[in-house]
């Protein structure tokens, strides 16, 4: 019995690290559910929404972008949480590329009823492990209410 308890404590939740890559297109799909599930609610506009931007901020088609989506969908079934995302994310990424992603989260947010205390919430922990300060944060979040739809 104790040695199964080891064992399960000794296991990496790191979906990498089950031979699962993660490249940094995907762990921004993944956190773009995050923010979209923040509330509590799906909504066909947060995912579509998400789609749009994935395509637009890594120069992606939208097959390319929509398959992400559900890849980072089912990979959320299974391995809930932002640090493993992040963390590709800042090994990926510039600071000014983070931003934009930032920005997008602020934009996935935006795209049903507003933006709600849980979305916003999960948009400044994300902020925090992708080490933006609060100032960028903020510029994340004005850029995203001038212009919702355009990621950079």
């Amino acid at each position: 019995m104790l040695k199964k308890l080891t064992e399960l404590f000794r296991r990496d939740p790191d979906p990498a690290a089950n031979g699962a890559s993660i490249d940094a297109p995907l762990a921004a799909a993944a956190l773009m559910l995050e923010v979209t599930w923040a509330d509590h609610e799906t909504d066909s506009t947060e995912i579509e929404r998400s789609t749009a931007l994935l395509k637009q901020l890594f120069d992606l088609d939208a097959a390319v972008a929509g398959q992400l989506v559900d890849d980072a969908r089912d990979r959320l079934q299974h391995n809930v949480g932002v640090q493993t995302y992040t963390r590709h994310l800042n090994e990926a990424l510039c600071e000014a590329d983070k931003f934009d992603v930032i920005t997008a989260l602020w934009r996935v947010a935006q795209a049903s009823n507003g933006v709600d205390r849980f979305e916003e919430h999960t948009i400044r922990r994300i902020a925090d492990l992708l080490y933006l300060s609060h100032d960028r944060f903020i510029q994340a979040k004005l850029l995203a209410r001038q212009n919702p739809s355009n990621p950079s």
